[in-house]
């Protein structure tokens, strides 16, 4: 089943946190990327929720900064 995706941004930890759901103690997690963690699903693997460091930081830099995931966006119904 497929989430909605959703960000907040946490202004004392300058973090920008992209969720699919609530995390949890089970899920794994991985620097995947200087500054980014991801938590994965322990039971498919898939990434359910991102960590972006240093967000502020990176935004204001003036160039756009990627992070090693892809993804299949659609318009949630």
């Amino acid at each position: 089943m497929k989430s909605n995706i959703a960000m907040k941004y946490d202004q004392e930890s300058d973090t920008l946190y992209v969720d699919t759901c609530s995390p949890y103690a089970e899920q794994e997690s991985d620097e995947i990327a200087a500054g980014v963690v991801a938590r994965f699903s322990p039971s498919t693997g898939e990434i359910e929720n991102l960590e972006v460091l240093y967000f502020r930081q990176r935004a204001t830099e003036g160039k756009p900064f990627t992070i090693p995931v892809t993804a299949d966006l659609r318009l949630a119904v």
